[in-house]
């Protein structure tokens, strides 16, 4: 099978994720899956959502909690959560530098190259 080069990715996710400073930015599409990147600043929120899509989501730098279906959980640092689709979830920066991450979404969710500044975006 030969491999479009348009869908081959081979980078050091852990140092995009540090240096983007983008709220949200796709990074590779997939037929059945998506990589984005994420950075939360000091107290924001990505808020309240519901995906019908399975959401990997592994933290790279600072401190937050995560809420799953009214449960809440700290992440940091090498934490990788896993919300299936139709849970409700959020993510809180409550640290003292930006949160950033990495997610995967099974199967894609965000529109090929979606890149927000900010939340608002």
């Amino acid at each position: 099978m030969k491999i479009d080069a348009k869908q081959f990715f081979n980078q050091n996710v852990f140092d995009l994720t540090i240096t983007n400073t983008f709220y949200r930015k796709e990074i590779i599409t997939g037929s059945h899956s998506q990589l984005v990147i994420m950075s939360i600043p000091v107290g924001e929120e990505i808020g309240l959502e519901v995906h019908s899509v399975d959401q990997i989501l592994v933290f790279v730098k600072g401190h937050g909690h995560a809420i799953i279906n009214d449960i809440v959980s700290d992440v940091f640092p090498h934490h990788l959560v896993f919300v299936p689709a139709g849970a409700s979830h959020n993510f809180r920066n409550n640290g003292q530098e930006e949160l950033k991450l990495f997610t995967i979404y099974a199967p894609a969710e965000e529109a090929i190259g979606t890149l927000e500044e900010h939340k608002t975006d």
